[in-house]
C-alpha cells in the first residue's frame, strides 16, 4: 500500500485497502484480547491476595466481571469470524425481504422485518444502502431490498436465508383475532464488478417504472426506476434510489451477476455434493423461524431449536444468538443439537 504507483489502479487498490481494514481488525482484535486477558489474571491474583480466603471486595468483583465479559465478546467474534471460510462470507450482502400472502398482516411484518435487520446492522457496525422499496396498499411494504456493507457481512446474514413466521394478535382486525403472517428474506453476496460472468442481453427482460416511497422528488417524478429479468433462471432484480435510470440499470445489473453467481456456486456444490453421496439440508425457502407474540412470547429458530423469550428485544435487532448457535451448529454439521 506504500508503493508510489499503488493508487494507479483504483479498482485494485480499494481491493486491497478493503483486505487491509479487515486483517487489521483481527489483528486488533486479537491484540485487546491478549491485553485484557492479561489484566484479567493480574485482577484474579489481587484479588487472591486481598481476600485471604475471605470474600472479595465487591468494586474488586465488578471490576473482574467487566472484564470477563469484554474476553469472552471479544472470543465470541474471532471464534465467529474463524467459521466463516465460504467463498463470499467475508463480502457484503444484498438483503430482500417479501411479503408471503395475506395482503396487509404480511406487508406489515415484512417492514417489521426490515426494522429488525436495519437495527441490527446499525449495532454491529455496518452500513446499509437501500435499493428499493415498493410501499404497501394500506401498512408495510410489498417489497425491499437493501445492501449491508461490512465485515462477513454475506456471512451472517445468509443464515437469515428462508421463510419468517409471525403469530399475533392483528392490530389490523377490529375483532382482535390471532393471525398468523409469512415473510421470505432472500440474501445474495454482492461480488466484484470484475467477476466475469457471461450473460446474454437477449436473456434479459428490461423494464422501467417510476419509483415510489422516500427518495426526493426527482425519484418520484421520473420513471427512473429499472427492473431486469433474467428470463432462463427467472430471476429478477431492481433499482430505484439512484437518480438516474442510467445508474440504476448499473446497479441492479451489479445485483443480477451476484444473484446468478450464487445460483452456479449453489449448482456446483450440489454437484460435488451428489457424487460424494452426501445429504445437503435443503434450506432455500424453508421456513427457518418463528416469532410468537401471542398466546405466549416466544422467538424458536425451527433449524437449531435454539429460542429466546424476549421478543421485543428480538425484533429490535438482538438476533446475534440465534445467527452464532446456527453457525456454530453448522459448522459442527449437528444441526438441532446444541453445541454450547
Amino acid at each position: 500500500m506504500r508503493a508510489p504507483e499503488f493508487w494507479d489502479d483504483q479498482s485494485q487498490a480499494q481491493s486491497v485497502s478493503t483486505r487491509y481494514s479487515r486483517l487489521k481488525g483481527r489483528l486488533d482484535d486479537y491484540n485487546r484480547l491478549a491485553a485484557d486477558m492479561g489484566d484479567l489474571e493480574a485482577m484474579l491474583e489481587l484479588a487472591d491476595e486481598e481476600s485471604g480466603g475471605e470474600e472479595v471486595p465487591q468494586e474488586l468483583e465488578d471490576e473482574i466481571e467487566r472484564l470477563a465479559a469484554g474476553v469472552g465478546q471479544t472470543l465470541e467474534h474471532l471464534e465467529e469470524r474463524r467459521l466463516f471460510t465460504g467463498e463470499f462470507d467475508a463480502g457484503d450482502a444484498i438483503v430482500s425481504i417479501h411479503p408471503g400472502a395475506g395482503g396487509t398482516e404480511s406487508q406489515d411484518w415484512a417492514e417489521m422485518l426490515l426494522r429488525m435487520y436495519l437495527r441490527w446492522a446499525q449495532a454491529r457496525g455496518f452500513d446499509v444502502e437501500l435499493n428499493e422499496a415498493s410501499e404497501g396498499d394500506e401498512a408495510g411494504i410489498k417489497s425491499v431490498t437493501f445492501t449491508v456493507h461490512g465485515e462477513n457481512a454475506y456471512g451472517l446474514l445468509s443464515t437469515e436465508r428462508g421463510v419468517h413466521r409471525l403469530v399475533r394478535i392483528s392490530p389490523f382486525d377490529s375483532a382482535a383475532r390471532r393471525h398468523t403472517s409469512f415473510a421470505s428474506v432472500d440474501v445474495t453476496p454482492l461480488v466484484d464488478g470484475e467477476v466475469e460472468l457471461d450473460i446474454d442481453e437477449k436473456d434479459l427482460k428490461v423494464e422501467t417504472y417510476r419509483s415510489s416511497g422516500a427518495g426526493g422528488q426527482h425519484v418520484n417524478k421520473t420513471d427512473s426506476a429499472v427492473r431486469i429479468t433474467h428470463v432462463p433462471t427467472k430471476t429478477v432484480v431492481q433499482c430505484q434510489n439512484e437518480r438516474s435510470q442510467i445508474q440504476n440499470r448499473e446497479t441492479a445489473m451489479r445485483m443480477l451477476r451476484s444473484k446468478l453467481l450464487l445460483l452456479e456456486h449453489e449448482k456446483r456444490e450440489q454437484e460435488m455434493a451428489r457424487e460424494k453421496g452426501e445429504q445437503k439440508e435443503i434450506a432455500w425457502g424453508s421456513q427457518i423461524r418463528s416469532y410468537v407474540l401471542a398466546p405466549y412470547t416466544l422467538v424458536k429458530d425451527h433449524r437449531t431449536n435454539f429460542e429466546k423469550g424476549n421478543v421485543e428485544a428480538v425484533l429490535n435487532g438482538a438476533i446475534d444468538e440465534f445467527i452464532r448457535e446456527y453457525v456454530w451448529q453448522r459448522s459442527t454439521g449437528k444441526l438441532g443439537v446444541r453445541t454450547r
